[in-house]
């Protein structure tokens, strides 16, 4: 078994903010706040965050947000819950939440919420229950959860969950690990496991595992490292991570590397991204794979930081 390319891995991912011109900057333009933190956390996780100048990256973070409290993905773009997510976890990475108005960002993020207890991402009214992941992980952060209806909010989860034991976008729709990563991940924040019935959703979530040592998303799909977070997190908050091989997934997720110019990709000799280099290290890390930071499945932020947030005197204000 191959090792992990820690130090150009984060050459990797220093290098991809100074490139404006490639062809992942420009496809990534939109949505840059997700590739910070992406990027950011993978650096926490290797021990190598003091390789960036927090006050340029938190002076660009806050031109990004919109007078509604919301933040958009880059500056000029429109705000949405996920890229406010992002925002409001980068800013938990350097311990920079106090720069932020707080009751402005809460305001915008409990707007979202529909009567049914389900959240729209934006004005324009799209629901999923990844929506419900990110305000529920988001107020959570801000010590603001009981600013929202959250007994509404987990019943709509519950009412996307399936006889399979697994959850989709909306009601009736198909199990999805990226869809039951959210659920579970909300129900866990909500302190509402008890609504999951964690053998059954084991069972979907363990048949995830290819024989290349890979997980898939869904049946019948090619293994993807992305869902080495996505299935991996939520079997490990219901407590069945033990019925996956973990030494095969570390395998396969070391050979999606770039030994030479660091990233990881989806599948074996793919094009790296930061997309995929984030949820494979915090995949590994989550396997406790030596020489990284631990980092919490619910919140996919290094424990250090979730413990920062709700332990310490500074998370508490």
């Amino acid at each position: 078994m191959g090792e992990l390319a820690t130090e150009k891995h984060v050459r990797y991912i220093l290098s991809v903010e100074k490139r404006k011109d490639n062809f992942e900057s420009v496809v990534m333009e939109h949505l840059r706040m997700n590739g910070a933190y992406w990027g950011l956390t993978t650096l926490d996780l290797l021990g190598k965050l003091h390789s960036v100048d927090v006050d340029e990256v938190v002076s660009w973070l806050m031109s990004c947000q919109h007078e509604s409290g919301g933040f958009g993905g880059n500056v000029g773009h429109d705000p949405h819950i996920l890229y406010t997510l992002s925002a409001v976890q980068v800013l938990a990475l350097f311990d920079k939440l106090n720069v932020i108005d707080v009751d402005k960002v809460t305001s915008y993020i409990v707007s979202l919420q529909n009567e049914d207890g389900s959240f729209s991402g934006d004005m324009w009214g799209e629901v999923d229950t990844r929506f419900s992941y990110i305000v529920i992980c988001c107020l959570s952060i801000l010590h603001c959860l009981d600013k929202i209806n959250v007994e509404k909010a987990v019943k709509y989860i519950i009412s996307c969950k399936n006889m399979d034991g697994g959850f989709g976008c909306t009601p009736g729709g198909e199990s999805h690990a990226g869809q039951i990563f959210c659920c579970v991940g909300a129900l866990a924040i909500t302190g509402s496991l008890d609504l999951v019935d964690k053998d059954l959703l084991g069972w979907w979530l363990c048949e995830r595992q290819v024989k290349s040592g890979g997980l898939n998303g869904r049946p019948e799909k090619l293994p993807d490292v992305c869902y080495s977070w996505w299935v991996l997190s939520s079997l490990i908050m219901i407590d069945r991570v033990h019925w996956i091989s973990k030494e095969k997934l570390i395998k396969f997720i070391l050979d999606c590397q770039d030994t030479e110019n660091g990233g990881i990709s989806d599948r074996p000799d793919d094009a790296v991204d930061v997309f995929h280099t984030f949820f494979g290290v915090a995949g590994l890390s989550l396997l406790e794979y030596p020489g990284l930071k631990p980092v919490d499945p619910a919140y996919a932020l290094p424990v250090d930081v979730v413990n920062r947030i709700f332990f310490t005197k500074e998370g508490l204000k």
